[in-house]
This record gives structure tokens, sequence and C-alpha cells, in this order.
């Protein structure tokens, strides 16, 4: 059994409703308040865990809030070419026909549940005053890590945002409901991670660490087009002691392997710290059961692209035969793969959900190089792009094109929440999804590119929050 951090609610944790006016400034559930609380190292320490049970997210399949990173998949890479649900009905279905309605619950879940986690790292910052100098910059960089990270998923999925850089007041609704430029959340962004890589160790792969502030700034100055910085950034990363799994399958069922850069940790068969995603992925368990079923695309992509991939990323559904179900998190085993369970009960999951590895890397990398343009360093390119291809048993090349990069990240990633940025940084979002879209009878817009900001939230703020296009 794999040792994990407790991410238990402590008595000062907080709480946030769907329907609180104030939820990015919840109250306490309990007697203790943060304004008597954090006065020390080890409360501090408290509200740094506190981040990370925020990121995680509340395995609880009797609610509609706070699920967090255990949505995530809804609104990335079903709303890619790579997933969709099995029966095309309830709001999932919204995600892979591209018709989000403002009032879809998921989309308002994983846009709290984000704020919340951000929220928290406001916490530890505003208390760091009551830190020893020798913890606080180790806090206020993991802080700094979780609050750019948040801000990054939720910058590419939304747009502009409320920039919200310390504990607001209920009252301060201008600043809790006033959207900024992407531009100056990136500006935080950049700023809050060069903060980590510069006061953070590679102790933990599981907290914020220096090599994920690197290699999240790598992929942060990707998205803005400074592939210079972000070669930089992945070379440092890459000569970090990381290094790729001989074995596919064990960069997800041998947990805190050389391969993985930052994780969100789960442990099987206790609630306050399972994840029930996986679950939803396969057929007849967890509550809204087939999703993030694979499209035609994905499956053709991963049986011409995927080598000894492709068997540890999908199987056939063994009910429904024309169906395939994703299985990089399977939690309840697979004999004929020689995948163990993760728990006992598949909606309490141990499975870590993987945010960043390292060969993701080496695929920045090589992105870096190609679009920067640096003919000095195409070597070192083909090298990690060849790395890549040899672990999946596929012929090594001698040259590489954005396309079969592109395609390479499929199959690569695949089901890992990549594909729709992917698809975005590489320019080519809009081409791609029409033609999947028409391909399936599926009513894509450029609009569609970005979420609708949560009814809820625009009606909460009182016209303050504006709406995106098309919605």
């Amino acid at each position: 059994m794999k040792k994990i951090r407790n991410f238990t609610l402590f008595l000062f944790a907080v709480t946030v409703t769907a329907c609180s006016d104030d939820f990015l400034s919840p109250e306490p559930i309990s007697a203790i308040s943060g304004e008597n609380y954090y006065s020390n190292d080890q409360e501090i320490e408290k509200g740094v865990v506190n981040m990370y049970d925020g990121l995680q997210g509340v395995n609880d399949t009797q609610s509609n809030s706070n699920h967090g990173t255990q949505v995530e998949y809804q609104v990335t890479e079903m709303r890619s070419d790579n997933t969709r649900t099995k029966s095309s009905e309830g709001e999932p279905a919204q995600f892979e026909s591209f018709n989000v309605a403002t009032t879809n619950g998921i989309v308002l879940d994983y846009y709290r549940s984000s704020f919340n986690v951000i929220f928290r790292a406001n916490v530890v910052l505003e208390n760091l005053d009551n830190a020893s100098a020798t913890a606080r910059p180790t806090f206020e960089g993991e802080a700094k890590f979780v609050r750019a990270y948040t801000y990054f998923q939720l910058v590419r999925l939304f747009g502009d945002l409320p920039l919200i850089d310390r504990v607001v007041l209920p009252l301060e609704k201008e600043v809790q409901f006033t959207r900024v430029p992407t531009s100056t959340i990136y500006d935080l962004i950049v700023s809050d991670l060069e903060f980590a890589i510069d006061n953070l160790d590679n102790s933990n792969t599981s907290r914020a660490s220096k090599a994920a502030a690197q290699a999240l700034l790598a992929k942060v100055n990707l998205t803005l087009g400074n592939y210079t910085a972000a070669q930089q950034l992945c070379e440092e990363v890459m000569g970090s002691g990381f290094s790729l799994q001989d074995n596919f399958k064990d960069v997800f069922y041998n947990e805190r392997n050389s391969e993985i850069i930052f994780a969100i940790e789960y442990e099987g068969d206790l609630q306050s710290v399972s994840q029930n995603f996986s679950a939803e992925w396969l057929n007849a368990v967890g509550r809204s059961s087939g999703l993030n079923y694979l499209t035609t695309e994905a499956k053709q992509a991963l049986d011409a692209f995927g080598g000894n991939r492709t068997m540890y990323s999908y199987r056939q559904d063994a009910d429904q035969p024309t169906q395939y179900q994703v299985i990089k998190y399977l939690p309840n085993g697979d004999a004929s793969l020689g995948i163990e369970p993760t728990s006992g009960n598949p909606t309490l999951a141990g499975n870590d959900w993987i945010v960043m590895r390292y060969a993701d890397m080496l695929l920045m990398h090589v992105e870096a190089i190609l679009a920067g343009g640096d003919q000095t360093t195409v070597a070192s390119a083909l090298n990690s792009f060849n790395l890549i291809r040899k672990r999946a048993g596929m012929p090594e090349v001698s040259t590489v094109t954005k396309q079969e990069l592109l395609d390479e990240r499929r199959v690569e990633l695949a089901f890992e929440n990549q594909r729709l940025f992917d698809l975005i940084r590489f320019g080519v979002a809009q081409d791609v999804l029409s033609q999947f879209s028409n391909d399936n009878g599926y009513g894509f817009q450029s609009t569609d590119l970005l979420l609708p900001i949560p009814q809820a939230e625009i009606g909460l703020s009182k016209g303050v929050l504006q709406q995106n296009p098309g919605y």
C-alpha cells in the first residue's frame, strides 16, 4: 500500500456552497477562524495541505460541487476530438456536442472549485508573516505554484477572469467579479512560478517543487509563444534526474515513479482521500457511468501511432463491443493486462492523477525547438522525440513535422486532459474541431473554444461579471 499524505480537511477548513454569494471568501466551518489560527509553522503547514486537498477535490457522489480535478476531464478532454459520453445524454453530452449551456452544473462546479483553491492559496500567503524565516520561502513557493497552476487551467478554459491575488472580503464585489485581460492573469502566473522556481526544491512529486514550477512555466511560455524561454526551462527539467519508465504501463500503475514531475495523490477505499472519476469511465459503475469513452478518431489515432501504448490506453467494453473505454486510470484492475485494482470499490479509487510527467517535457522540448526555429538544436529535439518513440516500440525518425509532433502528443498523452490545449496552442483547434464536428453532426463554433462563465456567477455579480461571446 502506498503512503499518502492525509488530505482530510482540518477543523479550520473552508467550505463552499452552490448558493453562496461570497464563494471567494467562504466562512470557516468551525469556531477556529483564519483570524486566530495560522499563527506558526505547524498551523500554516495545515493550510498548505488544505490547498492540495482543494486540488484533489471531494469524492462525494451525492453532491454537485467541489469536485475540482475530478470533473476536469469533462471540461477538457470531452471538448476535444478524443472522448465523448457513451449515451449522449445529460449535461456531460453538452461537452461532446459543443452545446454547453451557461447553466451547466459541471462548469459551475469546476469554476467554483478552482476559485476555492485560489482562496486557500491566498489564505496561506496572507499569513506568511507568522511563519519562521526558514519555512516562509517554501510555504510561499508552494502557495504561489498552486495558485499559478489553478489560474493556468482557468485562463485557458474561460479567458478573461477576476484577478484574486489576495483574500477578498464578501463585500468586495468589484474584485470578485470584474474580469481582467488574460495578459494580466498570465503576468500573475509567470510571477508566481518564477518565485516557486527560486524557492522550492525537488523533494516531492505530490507537492509543488522546483521542477514542477519549471515544467509548468515552460508550458505557459509555449502558450504565450516564448519558445526560447520554454526550451531553456524544458532542458533544466530534463537535467533534474527524471527519466522515462521502461514500460508504459508503469507510468500509471507504478505510482511516484521516475517519470512523475507532479501528481495529485489519492488513496483507495477512503472517501476523504479517494477519487471517483475513473469509475465514471467504466460501464455501470459510478453515478454517470459511461463518460470519457473513446471517439472513433481517437481510437484510429492510437491504432495507427500508439505502438505498445495502445493496449494500456483503451479497451473494448465487454457489454457493448462497439464502445471503447479509457483504461489509463483503471480503478478495478484488469488481470489480462497485469493491472491490479487500486481499491476494493471503484468509486473510492486510489489512482493518482498525473498533472505533469517527463514524457510531456520531452515533447514540449521538441515543440519549443521546432516553433522557435533554432536550427542549431534540431538534433537535440530529434533525440527527445525518439526517446518517446523508442519506448512506444515505434520506429525512430530523422525529421519531425508539426503534425507528427501533434500526433505523437495525442497518443502519448491521450486522456490526460492535454488534447484540447494542444490543438489550441498549435493553432489548429478551429480546423480540427470543425471537421470533427461536421463528421459527427455536432455544432462546433469558434466561440466554443472557451467555456461559458457560469450564469449563476453572473447573477450573483448583479451584472458586473460579463459573459463570453457566443453564449
